[in-house]
């Protein structure tokens, strides 16, 4: 069993190159056709930002009454930094 190696990472290319130097070509093979496998089974997950949807949540409302136009290239929405501050910051985009 040979694994193309053009098709992986420099990342995965290390991981299998240290399982060569520590356990042999054909078991590292071995090893890392099993480990790849199920590294790419769990990447099918779809992960959502749980704040992304709490900021949306709050903004629906406001985007059904159009009372909100998020314009044509939207705005940014940033903590704010620095000692002593507080809140949010909220910039405008414009076309670049």
């Amino acid at each position: 069993m040979t694994i193309n190696e053009s098709d992986l990472t420099k990342g995965q290319i290390r991981k299998l190159n240290a399982l060569r130097k520590s356990i042999g070509d054909s078991l590292a093979e071995e090893a890392f056709a099993k480990w790849l496998k199920q590294q790419k089974s769990e990447t099918n997950e779809v992960r959502v930002d749980p704040v992304a949807e709490l900021i949306a949540d709050a903004m629906m409302p406001l985007l059904k009454k159009k009372e909100l136009n998020l314009g044509r290239y939207g705005y940014s929405i940033k903590r704010a930094r620095g000692k002593g501050a507080k809140g949010i910051i909220i910039t405008r985009l414009e076309k670049s």
